[in-house]
């Protein structure tokens, strides 16, 4: 079973839906600690709510000690938002991944389904990667397509994008405990 630390900066929606699959068998893994840089993060009641130790870390530094205690398994970025330096991958190397709002390599970073929505693609959706020292550059391990429709805004975009990485990110966590993936460069095999 996988130990796993999750890391948020805000509400933590993702937090929840990764906690709850945990807790209901659908991941061979548990929550052990979740940790914001931010201290009125939203989502740290909503983890305690849920039986879940908390922690709350300004520094690197500080997060990197207090995942240690767990030795996690899986580091997951669930709306952290701040990009982890070179030392925090190196300490974790392949053992980080993140949820993206669309669908990489198109539109990294921040803003997404405004970008999306001026560049007028057809489809967007999510990405759960590994992370790596870009941003939001690493090997892709699922995704989930969801088309744009007329009149979308940001708002009603991201809130269909938001029910896929729900769904996705608890998947890609489920392939790495049954030991599932491996990885070629940037590519990510699936085993079957």
């Amino acid at each position: 079973m996988l130990k796993i630390v999750i890391l948020i900066s805000g509400q933590g929606s993702n937090m929840e839906a990764i906690i709850k699959n945990c807790q209901a068998g659908k991941v061979d893994g548990k929550v052990e600690l979740v940790i914001s840089n931010k201290e009125d993060a939203p989502g740290l009641k909503a983890a305690q709510d849920l039986g879940i130790k908390t922690a709350f870390k300004k520094t690197e530094d500080e997060i990197i000690a207090e995942a240690d205690k767990v030795r996690p398994d899986l580091i997951c970025l669930a709306g952290y938002m701040k990009i982890v330096s070179p030392k925090f991958i190196r300490a974790y190397r392949n053992k980080i991944i993140n949820i993206h709002p669309a669908l990489l390599p198109a539109f990294p970073g921040l803003q997404v389904q405004k970008k999306a929505l001026e560049h007028g693609v057809k489809f967007s959706g999510c990405t759960v990667h590994f992370v790596d020292e870009g941003c939001d550059t690493g090997p892709i391990i699922r995704q989930a397509v969801v088309p744009v429709l007329e009149g979308d805004t940001e708002e009603s975009l991201s809130e269909r994008i938001l029910k896929e990485e729900h769904r996705i990110y608890s998947e890609a966590i489920q392939l790495i405990a049954q030991n599932k993936l491996s990885i070629e460069g940037c590519i990510v095999h699936v085993k079957e």
